[in-house]
C-alpha cells in the first residue's frame, strides 16, 4: 500500500524533455526530467529541492513532511521502481505563463528483482509553478 501514496512522486518520471521547445516549455521538461532522474536515484533532497515551498498533495498532513516520510518508506522497500506513461499532456497555461499542468494516466511498478512484485494504474494530475526562473511542484492530485 506504500506504493500507492508514492505514486504522486513517480508520476513525474512519465515525462521526458521535450525538443524544439520556448524557453519556458524547455525549462519546465528540464525540472520534470531533474525529477526523474532524482527519483530514479533514489535522491530525497534533490525531489525536495524540485518541490515548492507551498507544495500540497491529497494528505490532511504537512505534505513537505509527508512527501519524505513517503520517500524513505519507498526507496528502503522497493529496489526497482518503474513508471510507464500510457498518456501524458504537459502545457504551460496560456492565461498564467508562471503555471503549467500535467495530466498522465501511468502504470506504476515496484520490485526487488526484475520482474515487479506491485503494479497500479493510475491518473495523475500535477501543477507546476515558476519560481525565481525554475519550476516547482506545487500541487499533486491521484486517482
Amino acid at each position: 500500500m506504500a506504493l500507492k501514496r508514492f505514486i504522486p512522486f513517480l508520476l513525474c518520471l512519465l515525462l521526458l524533455a521535450a525538443c524544439g521547445r520556448s524557453d519556458p516549455q524547455a525549462a519546465l521538461d528540464s525540472a520534470v526530467k531533474n525529477l526523474q532522474t532524482s527519483l530514479e536515484k533514489k535522491d530525497a533532497n534533490a525531489v525536495m529541492a524540485l518541490l515548492h515551498p507551498g507544495f500540497s498533495a491529497q494528505q490532511p498532513e504537512d505534505d513537505r513532511e509527508w512527501a519524505k516520510r513517503t520517500m524513505a518508506l519507498m526507496f528502503l522497500r522497493y529496489k526497482n521502481v518503474g513508471i510507464a506513461a500510457l498518456s501524458q499532456n504537459n502545457r504551460i497555461d496560456p492565461q498564467a505563463s508562471v503555471r503549467a499542468f500535467t495530466d498522465a494516466d501511468i502504470a506504476l511498478t515496484g520490485g526487488e528483482g526484475l520482474l515487479p512484485d506491485n503494479a497500479r494504474h493510475y491518473r495523475v494530475r500535477l501543477e507546476w509553478r515558476l519560481l525565481d526562473k525554475q519550476w516547482k511542484l506545487i500541487r499533486l492530485q491521484w486517482e
